[in-house]
């Protein structure tokens, strides 16, 4: 089978070209546990490994989140590709010519030409705004601010800093020269028309520019910083086909290897703070563009990392976005640290006054904890000098540290706030008591935890639950029809053999619908090769279900008795239903008084159950 016209042979060399362990191995630190490999999943947070590589099988499976499937699916996985995006990806790195690219449909395949086309105009744009920076009389005084800021030519370069002059049409003249359709650029948010309708200018005058990437490096938007005095300071393109502001991250695709090997994240406010920063050797910062943090980027952040240290500016607008920023990265299971700086420095300011080291050292090497952050900036509220200012504090920080889970962590921070107030360690903890029952009390009666993440507060406690807790005992005919469909993927015979006297007849409808593909599989005349048949389904459920089926113990005995009772315990549900059906048919018919229906209805059952009896006697 092929998706969107890729060939079978393509998926084929690709699959072949990347082992499983070598494709997994190079995200994941991975242990050898028997004929496995096990690792941390990394897509979504634990301490206890659960995410698990067969080698034999070419496939993982996470019995965390329930991800699986083969290295094409971790691929689509980790780095957000679509199918066809993965099988190029993994091609490419294993130089396996492309000989199907612009198969597509016609409107995947025209969208695709505006995306390239976009990207193509941005690519040139960048590289023309940083020209005009560096090689000519138009961008010297935007240089001499720049090194003014302490920003050096390697920087430059390497962030690809330019400058958009001011002229009305510098870039419109420059597009339009090159055959880029002005309509087009407007939507991709590099030129504006003009109200009148009689052209267009360019989006960005006299700024300092940013290019902003995707994952893959290539450019998408840009940002521009005002030069001289102005509204707005810093303009963003537009939310475009290329760029969400909500999910992109300035210099994400300069951190990610470095991310993705620490497992740890550093978020800074603007594109200076990141750039700087980089000079003092934090090759893992990212900043939002123009935007709080989202939802959706600490989704993004998550399938790449384990912590992320907040290091935004130490004013108050500062703080604040860092209280609030908190519980979106902790919501997605992030360990938060905060790095704190002076008040009213931003991380640009202190590596210019105190120098790269010194940031590096005492700033994002020694982060604070968020309940440490909360005491800190709550401490600014209240007035300590006064007896009642501190009286008020030491109730609102008791407050925060009875949110904490792990009475040890509760006992340090109270014991911190004892010596520091000179007041009872007991006197703190009865409050501290008293805090957590109201509490409990505020939490709904069943606290359904079970899809919780391991974030800082709770990560103990379910991990404690999750290694407490016995995985679900599956009825008999699902425990049979898995156990079917494993050894039915890896042998032809019984695929056949169940194909003869079971059919599509399974009960759960994931297992009728693999062995439906399972038939058409080994009718195509390929050979068991669990992976390249997950590689033809293209669908979640299925590949999750196939992978987990094929991650069941695999020793259990099998053979011809087996088969047998494994389908009579699968053929006995449809007629254990019908009858609990009729049941229920001949309890209305009584309740209605059509005595007559029921004793018939009630015939009916006896027979039927007669014939299961009898079938369960019966052999093939």
């Amino acid at each position: 089978m092929a998706y969107d016209k890729i060939p079978d042979s393509a998926i084929e060399a690709v699959l072949r070209h990347h082992d499983i362990v070598e494709t997994v191995g190079k995200y994941v630190h991975l242990s050898k546990l028997g004929k496995y490999m096990k690792g941390l999943c990394p897509f979504h947070s634990e301490k206890t490994p659960s995410f698990t590589v067969t080698p034999e099988k070419q496939i993982f499976y996470c019995y965390g989140c329930g991800k699986g499937g083969n290295s094409i699916k971790f691929i689509e996985e980790i780095e957000e590709y679509s199918f066809p995006e993965a099988v190029r990806f993994m091609a490419e790195e294993a130089g396996i010519p492309i000989t199907w690219a612009g198969q597509q449909d016609k409107q995947t395949s025209a969208e695709a030409s505006i995306r390239e086309k976009l990207i193509e105009a941005h690519e040139l744009t960048a590289k023309f705004y940083h020209y005009l920076l560096m090689n000519t009389t138009h961008g010297q005084p935007a240089m001499q601010y720049l090194r003014s800021r302490g920003v050096t030519d390697k920087q430059i370069d390497q962030f690809m800093i330019g400058y958009a002059p001011p002229e009305w049409d510098t870039l419109t003249r420059f597009l339009e020269k090159r055959e880029f359709k002005a309509d087009l650029m407007e939507k991709g948010g590099l030129l504006v028309a003009k109200h009148d309708g009689s052209g267009y200018i360019d989006r960005f005058r006299d700024r300092i520019m940013f290019p902003i990437w995707n994952r893959d490096g290539k450019t998408i938007a840009l940002a521009g910083r005002m030069l001289g005095e102005g509204q707005p300071k810093y303009l963003n393109s537009p939310e475009t086909m290329l760029f969400n502001k909500s999910r992109n991250f300035y210099n994400f695709h300069h951190a990610r290897p470095t991310m993705r090997k620490s497992r740890r994240i550093i978020l800074f406010e603007g594109y200076m703070d990141v750039i700087k920063a980089w000079s003092a050797g934090v090759s893992n910062g990212v900043a939002t563009m123009g935007t709080a943090l989202t939802e959706e980027h600490a989704a993004v952040l998550q399938r790449n990392v384990d912590e992320a240290i907040l290091c935004y500016d130490g004013d108050n607008a500062g703080q604040a976005a860092v209280l609030k920023s908190i519980p979106i990265l902790e919501k997605v299971g992030l360990r938060v640290q905060v790095a704190m700086l002076p008040k009213g420095m931003d991380p640009d300011d202190f590596i210019e006054q105190y120098g790269p080291n010194t940031f590096l050292q005492d700033t994002i090497e020694h982060p604070v904890s968020v309940t440490k952050f909360k005491l800190i900036y709550t401490k600014k509220s209240h007035i300590l000098l006064e007896e009642e200012g501190q009286k008020n504090y030491l109730l609102e920080a008791v407050g925060i540290v009875a949110e904490l889970e792990s009475p040890t962590e509760r006992e340090f921070h109270l014991k911190e706030l004892s010596r520091e107030f000179d007041i009872s360690l007991e006197s703190l903890k009865q409050d501290c008591f008293q805090h957590r029952q109201q509490l409990q009390k505020m939490k709904p009666q069943r606290d359904n935890n079970d899809n919780s993440w391991n974030n800082g507060r709770n990560e103990n406690r379910n991990e404690n639950r999750r290694t407490s807790s016995a995985p679900p005992v599956l009825p008999a005919y699902q425990v049979a029809e898995r156990r079917l469909l494993a050894q039915m993927l890896q042998d032809v015979d019984t695929a056949n053999a169940v194909h003869e006297k079971l059919g599509e007849a399974f009960n759960v409808e994931d297992h009728a619908a693999l062995a439906a593909y399972l038939y058409a599989y080994y009718a195509l005349g390929h050979d068991p090769d669990v992976s390249r048949f997950i590689a033809s389904l293209h669908d979640d459920r299925l590949e999750r279900t196939a992978a987990s089926i094929l991650m069941t113990d695999d020793e259990f005995p099998f053979d011809e008795h087996l088969l047998v009772d494994y389908i009579k315990e699968i053929q006995k549900i449809p007629r254990f239903r019908e009858i609990e059906h009729k049941k229920e048919d001949m309890v209305r018919a009584e309740r209605s008084g059509d005595m007559l229906l029921a004793a018939q209805i009630a015939s009916e059952i006896i027979a039927l159950e007669r014939q299961l009896k009898g079938r369960n006697d019966d052999h093939f």
